[in-house]
């Protein structure tokens, strides 16, 4: 589909949109697999002056029947295979006013690109694309909802821009044009998504490759369209190991968002491809890009760069008082692209927010080059008679381990030492000694009270969408 063909399908869904009584500021629930209908409705709800609410299709009915109440939307665009889930759940859950429900058979296909003249031409000359303040609310992201109920992550179009032109700018420098083309694998409703294949493509005028969903046959489909830019995270990485054939020759960048890169994957990736994996950190709250390293072939993984231009960081104790460089602590950051707050939460928002400044929730450190490095997050920090353990740093070592595929550490309460390390990894075969060769391993690179003191070997770990082993599970 060209440019011109995509601006008037989607003019064309708007009017029909607009006709079913949709105003703006309206909210317009998206709820689809990745597709052109996606693109099309996505960008004809914001042309309407609506707001747009991608949710996650992966999403168990519980949370997608709190998101419902909780964004109360005028309308659903869904695709059609996914219409009888949606209808079963708007039906519980709305007594009255039922939001209008549309699929991409709503979206037309068939009426012809207008030329110069025509019926066609006629209908984009008349039609007005809704102007808001580049600071309201535009798109309502719903966070995953580890910790709890989902919240509505509130972003404007000022948030969006910046941060789309932000990771321009980061993308430039790693050598790419403004005609790029994207591989768009990762699923659409998820911010890193929409930022790298939605935002950023048509700002610079890109091509997109669209994959349907992370599966091996449709991944090397769209891999024959050559893309120039990958963008993944670290469980797809670990398939393309394994698929070990894929033809990547025309990829320039392959970077990695949405969860820490294992040093594993990085190091299998470029023995398997002969390339490197640029890492990258963000949170949907900064829309959701704060640095992206395209200088770590010998940095340890969890150093993701300096941060994008016109972000600061800012490392403080729990306290809020600011660190000296080289010192771990909360990670805070200021820029355009922080958000509105979080949906009919003034509290959450308070909690999180000291001005224009956040609290990611995450810990790192800014080293002497203005490096930043993401040490996990604070959530999962285990504290054991008074000292720090984290995750991330167990995590690697036992990744090291030649039948270890997948790793994770979550603390443990106990009565004599507060929380003790606890290992989940997830194995290729049966292996009897494996546990007595894992604490073997930890014991010589680890503390010894880093060392986990039970290890749960299992066939796989608890993943959600995005491709992060789900902790929450794991806990329970």
């Amino acid at each position: 589909i060209t440019y011109k063909e995509f601006y008037f399908r989607s003019i064309l869904f708007s009017r029909k949109l607009k006709a079913s009584g949709i105003k703006p500021r309206d909210k317009v629930l998206i709820f689809s697999e990745n597709s052109i209908a996606f693109y099309i409705a996505y960008f004809a709800v914001w042309q309407i002056g609506a707001i747009a609410v991608p949710v996650n299709i992966f999403l168990h009915a519980k949370e997608l029947s709190y998101i419902i109440k909780d964004s109360e939307p005028v309308a659903i665009i869904c695709s059609s295979l996914l219409k009888n889930n949606i209808e079963v759940l708007v039906t519980q859950n709305y007594l009255d006013n039922l939001p209008t429900i549309f699929t991409d058979q709503d979206i037309d296909f068939i009426s012809p690109v207008p030329d110069e003249s025509g019926t066609e031409t006629e209908l984009l000359a008349n039609f007005e694309i809704e102007q808001l303040e580049t600071d309201e609310l535009c798109l309502l992201l719903y966070t995953s909802g580890t910790t709890g109920t989902p919240k509505g992550v509130m972003l404007s179009s000022r948030n969006i821009m910046t941060n789309a032109i932000q990771a321009y700018s980061r993308f430039n420098m790693m050598g790419l044009t403004d005609k790029e083309r994207f591989f768009c694998v990762l699923p659409l409703f998820h911010v890193f998504a929409q930022n790298a294949c939605l935002w950023l493509p048509l700002i610079t005028g890109s091509t997109i490759i669209i994959v349907q969903k992370i599966d091996r046959k449709l991944i090397l489909e769209g891999l024959k369209h050559q893309p120039t830019l990958f963008l993944g995270f670290p469980a797809l990485y670990g398939l393309l190991c394994m698929m070990k054939t894929a033809p990547l020759d025309s990829v320039k960048i392959f970077a990695s968002g949405a969860d820490m890169l294992p040093d594993k994957i990085r190091q299998a990736f470029g023995m398997v491809y002969g390339r490197k994996i640029c890492a990258g950190y963000g949170l949907s709250e900064a829309s959701p890009i704060v640095a992206v390293n395209y200088c770590n072939n010998s940095m340890p993984t969890h150093f993701v760069g300096r941060p994008l231009v016109g972000i600061e960081c800012d490392i403080r104790d729990e306290n809020g008082k600011s660190l000296p460089r080289g010192t771990v602590g909360n990670l805070w950051i200021r820029g355009g692209n922080i958000m509105i707050g979080y949906y009919k939460s003034p509290a959450a928002t308070a909690k999180v927010m000291d001005g224009n400044w956040l609290n990611t929730g995450a810990l790192g450190l800014v080293d002497s080059r203005g490096y930043l490095a993401i040490s996990g997050r604070v959530k999962d920090i285990i504290i054991h008679k008074g000292f720090n353990i984290y995750p991330a740093e167990i995590e690697n070592v036992l990744l090291r381990h030649p039948d270890v595929f997948k790793a994770a550490v979550v603390g443990q309460e106990d009565s004599d030492s507060g929380q003790i390390p606890v290992a989940f990894v997830a194995i290729k075969s049966n292996n009897n000694g494996i546990e007595a060769s894992l604490r073997s391993l930890c014991s010589n690179n680890l503390a010894a009270y880093k060392v986990p003191r039970k290890f749960v070997c299992v066939e796989d770990l608890p993943m959600n969408s995005t491709g992060k082993v789900d902790k929450k599970q794991l806990r329970i």
